[in-house]
């Protein structure tokens, strides 16, 4: 039932991306940033004086930032962390808010989602494309079967230069590079559209020639995740999926999105322009059916859904929502899991140099 009373916060990790999660919470009525915590000494006061949050109480561990009292968390610290402070968090009662990527490894995201069903608790991964209007076009076409059987989808986006810095690039922080922190956009868009099958097996290759030159990086020294990847990840119900990410290259673009099925095809391109664009962390700019009419070969262009709709905002006021109404996660880690199981075979598959097996537990 929905209430009007007011609902408490606290944000776990005080760096960039924190600070757009209380601008998000802030656009909210009757919502409180109550808690700050993060491991560096001292960091946590300075966001609070920062952000003006004169209310907050800051904490350097948090799990004593978990025996407040919180109806929910944001969880905004570097990969590595997320899943011991995502796991606390649900145990401690809390409803959890859990920045991309869901995790490192494959186990630690199994286990998040099992602590999820024990406790209760919401576990809603932070994919904001998702509250793109358009997002929902592209998967109620494909879901509406006008393609027929889809067999082959081609996903993923490259920057020609966009390379970020500090704890993306260090695998002991991020776990991953591009694949993590963007390619995980490009499958979410992919298997949200196609009811996010089951992962069955992927065989992948993965460069860092960009990162690790300190022409194109400045911590080159530092720099040990993959900054281009590609991947044929054969998805359930013979669907095969072809998986690319770059956050630099010699080349204006990895191409578009497309879904190839045998009554139809349809292909979307990304909104934005520039060496950081070209990737599905944004909006999208166009949409086209390739179909046959009257056995003529038809292009039938989709109406953009123009909007002004602040998407980071959305899925942190759609979070609050669920909290304030009693429902499920918005963005549920069970559907985050398979996404997350692909970027793990894809780290696994380019070590190994050969394809692998993805093992899940059934949904």
């Amino acid at each position: 039932m929905t209430t009007n009373r007011t609902i408490r916060i606290g944000i776990i990790g005080s760096g960039g991306i924190a600070r757009a999660h209380v601008a998000a919470y802030k656009t909210i009525d009757n919502v409180q940033i109550v808690a700050v915590a993060d491991v560096v000494p001292g960091k946590a006061a300075e966001f609070i004086q920062a952000t003006g949050l004169t209310d907050a109480k800051a904490f350097e561990d948090h799990r004593e930032l978990l025996q407040s009292d919180l109806d929910g968390v944001s969880i905004c610290t570097p990969n590595m962390a997320h899943y011991r402070t995502a796991v606390d968090a649900m145990e401690a009662g809390k409803q959890v808010l859990l920045e991309k990527p869901m995790s490192v490894t494959l186990d630690e995201a199994i286990d998040m989602v099992e602590v999820s069903k024990r406790t209760g608790r919401m576990l809603t991964i932070g994919f904001q494309p998702r509250y793109d209007p358009n997002m929902d076009v592209i998967r109620n076409i494909v879901q509406s079967g006008k393609l027929g059987n889809v067999y082959y989808v081609e996903t993923g986006g490259g920057r020609r230069r966009g390379m970020p810095r500090g704890t993306f690039v260090r695998k002991e922080l991020a776990g991953a590079g591009a694949m993590a922190d963007i390619g995980c956009y490009s499958l979410d868009m992919a298997l949200n559209a196609l009811g996010y099958p089951k992962p069955l097996s992927v065989s992948a290759y993965t460069s860092n020639f960009f990162g690790t030159n300190p022409q194109y990086h400045p911590e080159a020294d530092k720099f040990d995740v993959e900054d281009f990847g590609v991947a044929l990840v054969r998805l359930e119900g013979g669907i095969a999926l072809n998986f690319k990410i770059s956050w630099a290259m010699h080349m204006d673009t990895l191409g578009a999105t497309m879904f190839l099925g045998s009554e139809g095809g349809l292909k979307i391109t990304p909104a934005g322009k520039g060496p950081w664009s070209g990737v599905w962390d944004g909006k999208v700019g166009s949409i086209t059916l390739f179909h046959d009419v009257l056995g003529h070969q038809t292009e039938s262009p989709i109406p953009i859904k123009e909007h002004s709709i602040n998407l980071f905002h959305e899925k942190v006021k759609d979070f609050v929502a669920a909290i304030r109404e009693g429902r499920a996660a918005p963005i549920p880690g069970e559907q985050i899991l398979y996404n997350q199981a692909i970027i793990d075979g894809v780290l696994r598959s380019s070590e190994l140099k050969r394809e692998v097996e993805i093992s899940l537990p059934n949904r």
